[in-house]
């Protein structure tokens, strides 16, 4: 693995990804280990009719649920329409705590209507029940919104399961942006560029994501809507122009810029006025994050001497140091609810993924492998998605916060890098 620092001339301590061959549609596999502290065992019935969709609905959600590590999946052979009867003692002897069932029917116009019903098998009640009409091309969609509902009305938390993650991807010479679903399926690309692309972002409402170009042969800023492929050069400053992160309200991007000599931290607007300096030493300072509440700037600087992490009141540009453990600690992501940090640290060789607890100082260790980059939270923070390498590939991996559950995500040939999950979807 090379240092960004040294290989692109980027101030920053970020890690640049492995050599990129893989093309960027081939098959993801995922592989799930561990389990969470508790299990709900959950039985879903196959949805009548649901043969006649190209994708069968329930193996979606069961993959879904059981990708999550905190639902046990009753095996069952049962059909069940959303309108059947239920017996309830019968669902209980077979260990089920809760029961799917549902059903799935074409319209005229060609779309699929989804019905789907959620009970408590233990207090004999419904717990939801919605329907949805899709078309083919979001069925798909459709299925991880029924397993966010139940993910939800069983854990009180929100589900994640259609939500967006965004990668960088190697074709060739040709480096590629890829949007796809939360479980690596539906991939798009977003951008094609023969120079490389670095440090995606997505604004906060999932329209658009900024990222690091390098198609003027030097590192500038782009803002690219992902639908539209619309973008906009929003940082092209003296210098290297890299770590864009957005305000939590998506009206300003964190950045890092070294026009005035050493690597330094920035705010600006959105669309690339209003530059303001945030710090001002002779160290490197790089790869700024806002908190949630938007009120503070965690970043990396290797002010003591190594890089470390550092938090700065955006009200008083007063920075203090946050994390103390080991010598080299870079990357820094905060959770949704602003009480975890998680972070890249370098210890006995090995880069991994480490969390700190902001209310009482506990740190964990949360990864297993030895060269982890780009961490980045699940938008209901309870899961980090990062970069990583398995036999001498490169690979995305999920980790619960309680380091509990690990996911890892693989193609049949080469890497994929640089994750970043986007936002809740409205």
């Amino acid at each position: 693995m090379i240092s960004m620092l040294r290989k692109l001339a980027i101030a920053t301590f970020a890690l640049l990804g492995f050599v990129f061959i893989s093309t960027a549609h081939a098959q993801l596999r995922v592989e799930i280990s561990g389990v969470g502290a508790s299990q709900i065992p959950i039985a879903i019935a196959s949805f009548a009719n649901e043969s006649i969709a190209p994708e069968r609905v329930t193996d979606i959600i069961k993959a879904d649920l059981t990708s999550s590590g905190i639902f046990k999946i009753v095996s069952t052979t049962d059909i069940l329409s959303e309108s059947a009867p239920i017996e309830f003692a019968d669902w209980k002897a077979k260990g089920a705590d809760a029961l799917v069932i549902g059903s799935v029917q074409q319209l005229a116009d060609g779309r699929f209507d989804v019905r789907y019903r959620l009970l408590d098998n233990i207090k004999e009640t419904q717990l939801s029940a919605f329907s949805i009409g899709t078309q083919t091309a979001m069925l798909r969609l459709t299925a991880h919104k029924i397993a966010d509902d139940i993910y939800e009305k069983l854990t009180g938390v929100p589900g994640i399961f259609s939500t967006k993650i965004a990668y960088i991807a190697k074709v060739g010479k040709q480096y590629r942006l890829e949007i796809a679903d939360a479980d690596g399926y539906n991939n798009q690309t977003a951008l094609r560029s023969q120079e490389p692309i670095i440090s995606p972002v997505w604004s906060p409402d999932g329209t658009k994501i900024a990222y690091v170009s390098f198609e003027m042969q030097k590192p500038v800023i782009y803002v690219q809507n992902w639908l539209t492929k619309q973008r906009t050069l929003v940082s092209n400053f003296k210098g290297n122009n890299s770590a864009p992160a957005w305000s939590p309200d998506g009206s300003q991007l964190a950045v890092a810029l070294s026009r005035d000599g050493l690597s330094q931290v920035y705010i600006m607007n959105a669309n690339g006025g209003g530059l303001r300096r945030i710090t001002n030493t002779f160290g490197i300072e790089t790869e700024p994050r806002f908190s949630p509440d938007g009120r503070t700037l965690y970043f990396t600087s290797d002010r003591s001497g190594g890089p470390q992490i550092y938090k700065s009141d955006l009200s008083s540009s007063e920075a203090r140091r946050v994390t103390f453990s080991g010598s080299y600690n870079i990357s820094p992501r905060v959770s949704p609810d602003g009480k975890t940090l998680v972070y890249v640290s370098r210890r006995e060789g090995k880069f991994q993924i480490y969390s700190l607890d902001l209310t009482n100082g506990q740190e964990q260790r949360l990864s297993d492998t030895s060269r982890d980059e780009a961490p980045s939270f699940s938008p209901n923070g309870k899961y980090i998605m990062y970069a990583t390498q398995y036999d001498r590939r490169g690979s995305l991996a999920i980790v619960s916060i309680d380091g509990r559950v690990k996911q890892r995500i693989t193609t049949q040939v080469g890497d994929i890098r640089e994750p970043t999950w986007g936002p809740f979807m409205k």
